[in-house]
């Protein structure tokens, strides 16, 4: 079966060009940094969040081979403080990957409060066409609420946005994936 991870990675992928700026809001292992940077070239920049060291030691050992990541010690929340200017508006894709660390601690969780101000920063910064993807993780402490807020704010969202929800409909306290697109006016 397709991981959840992997579809993210489908579904952000017709965004995503050379010369192409993302965001990895929840950089973790480095795994979707690495995809991100390569997807985007050598001339375009990957911007990267995670509040844990342990996580970004990993990620930097992942990307030796790239120049064009940018990764920021500190909460997802201040993503749009972090963006340079000429990045406002031009985000093809952010992705978010929430819960903990795998391999970490599980005392570590992304926070409701944190997440919800991050994806709001990260919708404001996309382009036209661009795409955020947000793979929730319900069955941990905290984990079911997380889902639960960020369902709840992405219902809110009207034009331009349109969201979808993918989840196994078969299967208690699995992950989800939604994904949200910035329309034309």
């Amino acid at each position: 079966m397709l991981r959840i991870t992997d579809l993210a990675q489908l579904i952000v992928q017709p965004v995503l060009r050379p010369g192409s700026i993302a965001i990895d809001a929840t950089v973790g292992n480095g795994h979707d940094t690495l995809w991100l940077a390569s997807a985007v070239g050598p001339t375009g920049h990957v911007y990267g969040f995670d509040i844990q060291a342990q996580a970004l030691a990993s990620a930097r050992q992942r990307l030796t081979d790239y120049t064009n990541v940018t990764l920021f010690e500190c909460g997802h929340e201040q993503l749009a403080s972090r963006l340079p200017p000429d990045a406002h508006r031009r985000i093809a894709a952010a992705m978010f990957n929430l819960g903990y660390l795998p391999g970490g601690s599980k005392d570590a969780i992304t926070q409701t409060e944190t997440t919800l101000a991050a994806l709001s920063q990260a919708l404001d910064h996309l382009e036209i066409g661009g795409r955020a993807s947000v793979v929730l993780y319900p069955g941990h402490p905290g984990g079911d609420e997380e889902a639960a807020a960020v369902q709840a704010f992405v219902e809110q969202l009207t034009h331009p946005f349109a969201a979808t929800c993918c989840r196994r409909i078969n299967a208690d306290k699995a992950p989800s994936l939604i994904l949200i697109e910035k329309l034309k006016c």
